[in-house]
């Protein structure tokens, strides 16, 4: 049955809807449950989400049109090169924006040569290669802070010890080094530059 030459219902919406509930139970696993964790950033949490859906289901109705592979890999690039005028997107922030928009596209774009199998277990291997890196092989992010410093007695090179421990006890942070910038005597204070990991 058609309603203005456009048919009505037929068998793909099952399969459309079987893959986007795939699409986002790996999804939520990847954002929800390794990205979110990490980076505490419920802005990109949205974000991911709604890019990713709408990623999903573009690919999946333009599937209609038998794409090549050369389409699916220019809008692939054509998402993964978004830019938010407004705010630079942090590196990690930008990967896992590629991560969910290859993602969705690969489990909408998967066609008859592909098993569910194959989908599944590739998902399930993004997730994985998360998990290890951001768990077990990610570097610790060092971060350093700019302070203004009164007791100037501390900032001579024998006093280091005692700078560093005063400088712990005030910022609460464990330090790994200290490095004094501009020192004005006049109003016996300091630059200090503190450098610490950031917490989990």
């Amino acid at each position: 049955m058609e309603f203005l030459e456009i048919p009505v219902f037929d068998d793909d919406f099952f399969k459309m809807m079987f893959r986007f509930f795939i699409n986002f139970t790996f999804l939520t696993l990847i954002i929800r449950f390794i990205y979110y964790p990490m980076a505490k950033r419920k802005d990109y949490v949205f974000t991911y989400y709604l890019i990713s859906a709408i990623v999903f289901f573009l690919c999946f109705t333009l599937k209609k049109y038998e794409l090549d592979i050369g389409m699916a890999l220019g809008l692939f690039a054509i998402f993964g090169i978004i830019r938010y005028r407004t705010d630079a997107i942090p590196i990690k922030e930008m990967t896992y924006l590629f991560v969910v928009i290859g993602v969705s596209v690969i489990n909408s774009l998967a066609n008859k040569k592909m098993s569910y199998a194959e989908i599944v277990g590739a998902n399930a291997l993004v997730i994985f290669v998360l998990i290890v890196i951001e768990r077990y092989w990610a570097l610790k992010q060092e971060e350093s802070k700019s302070i203004v410093y009164e007791n100037i007695e501390n900032i001579k090179p024998e006093n280091y010890p005692l700078l560093k421990q005063d400088l712990e006890d005030r910022t609460g942070l464990s330090i790994n080094k200290v490095t004094i910038g501009n020192i004005d005597f006049l109003k016996d204070t300091a630059e200090v530059t503190i450098f610490y990991f950031r917490a989990n």
